[in-house]
């Protein structure tokens, strides 16, 4: 009877060698299905921020209100600024509502909302509707108020649909008290490059209550 024979050294070397190239193969299949999902996840949150950027964005305009001796809409070049009306039907009040984009060392370019207390005298309105303006040129941390960091945004563009046709947004003096709100606002959004999103996104919004059809 033959005496059964070991693993020579070589033929030990050789099979560790095997197991240690399997062992790296699989780390690195693990490796990149992590980087995987964390890119998914971390698009998947980019355009969930986005959505809810955007849905905002909507309801802002959409409650935007026009009342006697009180602007509606007024556009400054870096500001944008609203009066709307609460959600709460039980209290009748105002907000006044602003949007801009601001620039941090830290983080980069960010598109910014602010919006006042609840207002319900046109005294307080005009006091919110001029620290929305100094919000909006400096992050004047004195205004009464809340102010969100939304999302990434590199720059931002605002154009206005009048008179059957689009072209860049004006201020509210020379939208005049007959329109007091254009018939629509285009938003075009330049994101940075990033690992998420990135690239220019386009959104118009349409005045409810507008009855010209749009190009």
């Amino acid at each position: 009877m033959r005496p059964s024979r070991g693993f020579t050294l070589i033929e030990l070397m050789v099979a560790i060698a095997i197991m240690a190239l399997l062992a790296l193969m699989s780390w690195r299949g693990l490796d990149g299905m992590a980087r995987a999902q964390a890119q998914n996840r971390e698009r998947g949150d980019a355009v969930l921020t986005l959505q809810t950027t955007l849905t905002q964005w909507n309801t802002d305009l959409d409650a935007t209100v026009a009342l006697a001796q009180v602007r509606a809409i007024d556009w400054d070049g870096r500001v944008l600024r609203l009066t709307r009306r609460s959600t709460d039907n039980t209290t009748p009040m105002v907000y006044v509502v602003a949007w801009t984009l601001r620039a941090d060392a830290a983080v980069g370019a960010r598109w910014h909302r602010w919006q006042s207390p609840g207002i319900t005298s046109r005294p307080d309105w005009q006091q919110a509707w001029d620290q929305a303006a100094a919000w909006g040129q400096d992050g004047n941390a004195q205004a009464q108020g809340a102010d969100v960091s939304l999302m990434p945004v590199a720059a931002w563009q605002l154009y206005y649909f009048r008179n059957g046709s689009w072209s860049p947004a004006v201020g509210a003096d020379e939208l005049g008290a007959a329109t007091p709100e254009p018939d629509g606002i285009r938003l075009v959004l330049s994101l940075p490059p990033g690992p998420a999103l990135a690239g220019m996104l386009t959104k118009d919004w349409v005045r409810p209550s507008a009855t010209a059809p749009k190009s």
